[in-house]
């Protein structure tokens, strides 16, 4: 007997996404449709792949929306998935606890959401498979919920169904924390975890444990593919399990070394290739891995950091802005596949600090005035607070720049900022 199943998490539908404002030209539409469109991928991948099940571990939804629309767009699909007899298995992570849309919204066939008191179990003998699983009460549960889940069903190959932190991992909250050891004392055959938003196959079998990852990367930190992971049981084993990539647009960070560029035309032969190979899917951790059901039309968002020793470090200081510009205007060529979100100068002087310093003149003596604040942060901050004087008068949509509201690390990098104004302005003939 052949059983197939999707396994997504995370799809976090409608999740707001803020600041859009502050991108000129941001491709608004798509990046706030993006999850429902990854949802509709998922469906037409069950339908195409005929698979028997669909299971979410998690985090469905992104908190209690005001707005139904939110529910009822997931609804319909779950209402195509339903047509074609395919079975919807959900738990309950720690975005969507107890969300009151979807207690809200009327049942829907053939979709099973697992409650949160106690675990529970779906047994489909015709198919020789038991799907266990057990919802969030609340956002952040902190307690293992893995001894209220049911013994294994005999003769089934059964599936465990959990939203949790595991162990722990820096970039999620510890929710619902257990352990492989745990996992596999369950005796259950494969364990569909979410929560942590990084594809992971925690162990390959007796139990396999995976986690998918999320559905859709949301913002610049989800860098890389995202999709779900389809298993094919036979027999009541795992004859294959496999991610299937399905995010309609993908975040990216793709950092560019600059050192021995000097000008514009070199930067241009620089970054095109760049953008050219991340295109391809050939560009840093975040290459694609299994079957990628949407690359041809895929939009690509990118974070763009320039580092190295280069003097279009001095050329940015004196016209802050130009970098980004550039980068901009060459990702223009790129026929609407691709939008910068950011570009982060950290370029470092191709100068040498340390000779200009010593030198007996007006740069020396500002470097040397740099150190001395640098080493005291008192004397900087007072330094500062003196020299901006009536201009320390902003108005009030600016009032997280007043002096008094600056740490010591807002005031060393306002420091190093002039500093490079200065080194651009009076070092531009220098070659030290």
């Amino acid at each position: 007997m052949r059983w197939r199943f999707l396994h997504a998490a995370d799809l976090h539908l409608d999740s707001p996404l803020r600041g859009l404002d502050r991108h000129e030209g941001a491709p608004v539409e798509p990046l706030r449709s993006a999850t429902r469109r990854a949802l509709i991928a998922l469906v037409d991948l069950a339908i195409e792949r005929e698979v028997q099940a669909l299971l979410i571990a998690g985090d469905l939804y992104d908190g209690d929306w005001d707005d139904f629309r939110t529910g009822l767009f997931f609804h319909q699909q779950m209402n195509r998935l339903a047509s074609r007899d395919i079975w919807v298995f959900i738990v309950r992570g720690n975005h969507d606890a107890e969300s009151r849309i979807t207690r809200q919204l009327p049942p829907m066939a053939h979709v099973h959401v697992f409650e949160s008191r106690r675990g529970g179990t779906v047994d489909l003998p015709d198919s020789g498979v038991a799907v266990h699983g057990r919802s969030f009460s609340k956002p952040a549960v902190t307690e293992d919920l893995l001894p209220g889940y049911p013994p294994p069903v005999p003769g089934r190959f059964n599936i465990g169904l959990l939203h949790t932190s595991l162990t722990g991992n820096p970039d999620h909250d510890p929710y619902a924390p257990t352990t492989e050891a745990r996992l596999i004392a369950t005796g259950y055959d494969y364990w569909a975890l979410g929560h942590i938003h990084q594809r992971q196959v925690v162990r390959e079998s007796s139990p396999c444990i995976v986690y998918p990852g999320n559905l859709q990367g949301r913002h610049a930190r989800e860098t890389g593919p995202k999709g779900c992971e389809l298993v094919e049981i036979e027999h009541g084993r795992i004859v294959r399990h496999e991610p299937v990539v399905l995010d309609v647009l993908r975040w990216h960070r793709l950092e560019l070394d600059l050192g021995g560029i000097d000008d514009l035309e070199a930067l241009a032969r620089r970054i095109d290739p760049a953008f050219e190979a991340l295109l391809a899917g050939e560009a840093g951790p975040g290459r694609a891995v299994g079957v990628d059901a949407g690359a041809a039309s895929r939009l690509h968002c990118v974070r763009v950091v320039l580092r190295g020793r280069s003097r279009l470090h001095g050329a940015e200081a004196a016209q802050p802005g130009l970098l980004e510009a550039a980068v901009r205007a060459q990702a223009l060529q790129q026929a609407g596949r691709l939008w910068i979100e950011q570009v982060r100068v950290e370029l470092a002087s191709p100068l040498d600090r340390g000779a200009l310093a010593a030198r007996d003149d007006a740069l020396g003596e500002v470097l040397r005035e740099v150190d001395r604040l640098l080493a005291d942060p008192q004397a900087l901050r007072t330094w500062a607070e003196a020299a901006l004087g009536a201009g320390a008068n902003l108005p009030a949509e600016l009032a997280d720049l007043r002096p008094e509201r600056l740490d010591e690390a807002s005031w060393r990098a306002l420091l190093l900022d002039a500093e490079a104004m200065v080194l651009a302005q009076l070092g531009r003939d220098l070659t030290t």
